[in-house]
This record gives structure tokens, sequence and C-alpha cells, in this order.
């Protein structure tokens, strides 16, 4: 039996000291989700998540939207809980994520492939048992120079790049609902 729900899940570090950083990215876009469907996301502990359910768009489908309270490599267990819960099969889970090897400013979504060593998607996979899930991938650019990936995706955008982050975040909100509404 087909699914009629999708779980969403936006990736990034709680607290503070992560809120801007570019591998808050999935975070970023969950927000604006988040207000395209006019809720707001409450804790749930039992699935390591803030979590909303609702529909995207007037009679659209509907979502379960997280943001994982865990650190970006244990998001895993908290996209499990959710999609077992609301019998969500991998093929409607949606992972929106920042990508090193897409431009500032490029979205792109794609069914499967490889972590491409991102640990978030990494686990994901292991949680899951399968890479077929889908991907929203949103390009951060790569590290400048000799700099560590790691040191650059926990950086905040640029001042540079902050005046059209809010474009790219409501960009990928795009894609995801044109994903959906394409499946």
């Amino acid at each position: 039996m087909a699914s009629d729900m999708y779980l969403i899940a936006g990736l990034g570090n709680t607290g503070t000291r992560y809120a801007k950083n570019r591998h808050n990215i999935g975070f970023m876009v969950a927000d604006e989700l988040a207000s395209r469907i006019g809720g707001t996301f409450k804790a749930s502990s039992a699935h390591r998540s803030m979590l909303l359910e609702g529909r995207l768009g007037i009679g659209g489908p509907r979502v379960a939207l997280i943001k994982p309270t865990t650190l970006m490599n244990r998001v895993g267990g908290a996209v499990s809980s959710v999609g077992k819960y609301f019998g969500v099969p991998a093929s409607n889970v949606i992972a929106i994520h920042d990508e090193i090897e897409l431009d500032f400013d490029t979205t792109q979504s794609r069914l499967g492939g490889s972590e491409a060593g991102h640990n978030g998607l990494r686990d994901i996979t292991k949680a899951l048992g399968t890479r077929d899930y889908w991907r929203i991938r949103v390009g951060v650019g790569r590290p400048p120079g000799r700099q560590q990936v790691a040191d650059y995706v926990l950086s905040d955008f640029s001042s540079q790049e902050r005046k059209t982050l809010p474009i790219t975040i409501s960009d990928a909100a795009d894609e995801v609902e044109k994903l959906i509404s394409s499946l």
C-alpha cells in the first residue's frame, strides 16, 4: 500500500552556536516550509525531533516535517522513528541538506545515490536500510583554499551569501513542493 504522507527532514545541528551555519541550511528550509504550512514545530522527545504535521498547500499532501534534535551524525534514528510512526516508506522520505559539491544558491533533487561524505545522510541510510530516499541538495559551495570541509560547513554564511540566502531558502522549499507534486 502506497502512503499518501511524506516525511520531510531538514538536517542541521541544534543550538544557537550552529543556527547560521552552512550545515544548518536544512533547518532553514524546514522553517520556510513550516511557515508555508502555517504551523509551528513542537518538541517530540519520543522522536528526538521538532515535529510539525500538516499539509503543503490547500488540499495538498500530508507531511510530517521534522528538525532532528540530535547532532547531524545521529539524525537517522529520528528520521526512522518518525517514518515508522506515520507509516512513511523510504520512497516518501525527503532529506534537505547542505551540499558542498554544488555552487552556493543551487538546489537539486535526487533519489538515492552516494552520501558523498555527508554524515547525516550516512546515518539516515543506515537507519532506513536503503539509499533510496529523496534528497534536496542545497549548494553551499566548496571550502576556499585549504580550509577543512568540517570547518567550512560549521561556519556561518558570508555577508555576501546572506544577501541572497532568503531566495536560496525559498527556492529549496519550492523544490520540495515541486518534488512532492511530481511523485
